[in-house]
């Protein structure tokens, strides 16, 4: 297959087409390859995919489901942009789903783990002192979920994706308007609460992680 960069290659070989096109547009939507407001259609993908436009179809469908694309009275599919009251509202589910995910991955951190989170907290810290956004990104995409898995979260992870679904474009609109530089990096206090095991300091880092991160984007931010 021949995809546009803006599509990653598959992590694993997917049963269908369908189950392939709808991971990698999800992946594009998660890594702010689509800004708000951004239309899509149903052919472009296709084209860009290499693959017929009935598994597009049917990922745009499980996407708008999932409230990471909308459909309009006009029949497009966009990227959807944000108001400041559905910005709290999903910091604050942000907030109360990955506490507990983090506090639940807590007893299954062990050395190894825990060297893997330092390993990728190191590509934080080195994408926000080159300034670069695709891999900032990346690394703290992988950052998260590398740890809220460890506690085999099924219900609450595929809320915490359907969040970060919804952010990721924004986020990414914030950080090529006004770049990363400013990003706090709490993943140091974090790491240091896990290896401490204390669950009460893991939920707090986290709290702060999110708060300081998406919760301080502005009204005129979202503009």
């Amino acid at each position: 297959m021949s995809a546009s960069p803006e599509f990653s290659a598959p992590q694993e070989e997917y049963r269908t087409t369908q189950e392939r096109v709808y991971y990698q547009v999800r992946d594009a939507i998660l890594r702010g390859k689509f800004l708000p407001g951004h239309a899509i259609t149903i052919r472009g993908l296709a084209a860009e995919l290499d693959c017929s436009p009935m598994p597009v179809r049917e990922a745009l469908r499980r996407l708008t489901s999932e409230r990471a694309l909308e459909l309009s009275d006009t029949r497009r599919v966009t990227v959807p942009t944000m108001t400041p009251e559905k910005l709290a509202e999903i910091c604050a589910a942000r907030v109360s789903l990955e506490c507990q995910a983090a506090a639940q991955a807590l007893p299954f951190v062990g050395p190894a783990e825990l060297e893997r989170l330092r390993r990728l907290d190191d590509r934080v810290t080195a994408a926000l002192a080159d300034k670069d956004i695709e891999e900032y990104v990346t690394a703290n995409l992988e950052f998260h979920f590398t740890l809220y898995r460890l506690g085999r979260p099924h219900i609450i992870l595929s809320l915490i994706e359907s969040l970060w679904l919804q952010t990721a474009p924004l986020q990414h609109l914030v950080f090529q308007k006004f770049g990363v530089q400013e990003l706090p990096d709490r993943h140091r206090d974090l790491i240091e609460a896990i290896d401490s095991g204390d669950p009460e300091k893991v939920r707090t880092a986290v709290r702060q992680d999110i708060e300081e991160g998406l919760g301080s984007i502005s009204a005129e931010e979202l503009l």
